[in-house]
């Protein structure tokens, strides 16, 4: 095998899932680890995917073709109608479908930054980021470098001065910056202000942005959306031309599985060389294109309407999964839900010496169980560690007390997940205490 296959483990969002699958008891597994959401499709999605065989389908006889490598025009059209619905022009931006917004990262990542050696230009990341990017460039022969932010006690994730940011790419001249508005893993808010001062040093120094707006629309506070496409040349002078976005079917709409994501940019260039980098993949997935590209003729009300019900769903689920986590665990570091759909918990506080966020997981998956009802029928938690989504490596990761819950499984079951960690993590201590 090669160096990179012996060296492998599973991400840190899908590692939990790996190890309960092993378990053998009848333990029931609570999984907030992955952002799998659980709930409906938006409705013009899931009306093409009951129709697929409907008199005015394309699939009617049964024929599934390759699309164009850049995707069905409806299918563009359909992440075009999206982004004009948060209120950003769309004119002069090129879009080209790929399977996934993760396939999107690496045309990024391959697209921004050079491989190792004497022309390394590496992707800048503002840790905690999200793990897939690091695990990208390491499939790409790409290298990362990182600005860490810190985990605040009020639960704020403080981002570094712009000076210090400044630094970080005099010292090592990256080719592109990524963030991620709507912040996976942390639950952060980037404003609009931050944005632009980002934008700024990137046009200062001659790097890409690049935008990560999977969970654009997600956000709690008062405030209006933000997005790369809100930076302009008038406010950013030159930050035009070297934008770049991810967009994904996944979360604001709810279809997961349906593996559509895409690459918009208002480099007309960039965008051609993307598409011929797409061609040895040939195309994304052609019905589920179909099915998202119902979204090209829904009007920006409707769409509106179902941004406004997601974000009054998540808003409820994450205030009360913070309420309860302070109160059945005082001492324990809740990230601020402001965005997206996670929270960080930190037990750095309460932990004792030693204590290792992903053993801790481990000890979940594989052995760790809580009758909360007192009916004999055991559960466990399934988390994902935090020390994967920092480039810092060692005892000083910050990620090693800190845990990624996501609110996926349903209000009933969320409800469960703080008395069930609670308890986990009591007999985990327990465990390691017995062992000293």
């Amino acid at each position: 095998m090669s160096e990179l296959f012996k060296s492998r483990k599973p991400s840190a969002i899908r590692s939990a899932q790996i190890q309960f699958q092993k378990r053998k008891d009848n333990v029931e597994a609570i999984n907030v680890a992955i952002g799998n959401v659980s709930l409906p499709m938006h409705p013009a999605l899931f009306n093409r995917m009951k129709n697929l065989a409907a008199e005015d389908s394309p699939y009617k006889d049964g024929v599934v073709k390759y699309t164009a490598t850049v995707g069905l025009k409806e299918t563009n059209e359909a992440i075009l109608n999206i982004i004009a619905a948060s209120g950003f022009k769309t004119e002069n931006l090129y879009t080209q479908i790929t399977d996934g917004g993760s396939h999107a990262m690496e045309f990024v990542i391959l697209g921004t930054c050079g491989p190792a050696g004497s022309k390394e230009k590496p992707l800048l990341l503002i840790d905690a980021a999200y793990t897939n990017y690091l695990a990208m460039a390491n499939r790409t022969g790409r290298s990362t470098i990182s600005i860490t932010r810190q985990l605040m006690d009020n639960g704020k994730f403080n981002l570094p001065e712009i000076s210090e940011i400044e630094d970080i790419i005099k010292k090592y001249k990256p080719g592109a910056l990524l963030v991620i508005p709507y912040d996976n893993p942390t639950g952060n808010f980037l404003h609009h202000e931050t944005m632009v001062n980002l934008g700024k040093l990137c046009v200062k120094y001659n790097i890409w942005m690049i935008s990560d707006e999977a969970y654009r629309e997600l956000f709690y506070l008062d405030t209006a959306p933000v997005s790369i496409w809100r930076l302009t040349n008038t406010e950013v002078p030159g930050i035009e031309g070297r934008r770049i976005s991810i967009e994904t079917s996944s979360k604001v709409w709810n279809s997961c599985g349906l593996r559509i994501g895409s690459l918009v940019t208002d480099n007309e260039e960039f965008h051609e060389k993307a598409v011929f980098e797409q061609t040895a993949n040939l195309c994304a997935p052609a019905i589920a294109q179909y099915i998202f590209g119902g979204l090209a003729h829904e009007s920006h009300e409707d769409l509106k309407i179902w941004f406004d019900k997601q974000r009054k769903y998540y808003k409820k689920l994450s205030k009360t999964f913070t309420e309860d986590f302070h109160e059945m665990m005082p001492g324990a570091i809740v990230s601020s839900p402001d965005a997206a759909i996670y929270s960080v918990v930190d037990v750095r506080k309460i932990a004792k010496p030693g204590f290792d966020a992903a053993d801790f997981v481990e000890y979940c998956t594989t052995q760790g169980k809580v009758d909360l009802e007192g009916d004999g029928r055991y559960k466990t938690l399934l988390v994902a560690p935090m020390a994967g989504f920092y480039s810092e490596k060692g005892d000083t990761n910050p990620g090693k007390t800190q845990m990624r819950f996501a609110y996926v499984e349903s209000p009933e079951n969320m409800k469960l997940v703080p008395e069930l960690f609670v308890n986990l993590f009591s007999q985990y201590e327990e465990l390691r205490g017995n062992q000293s």
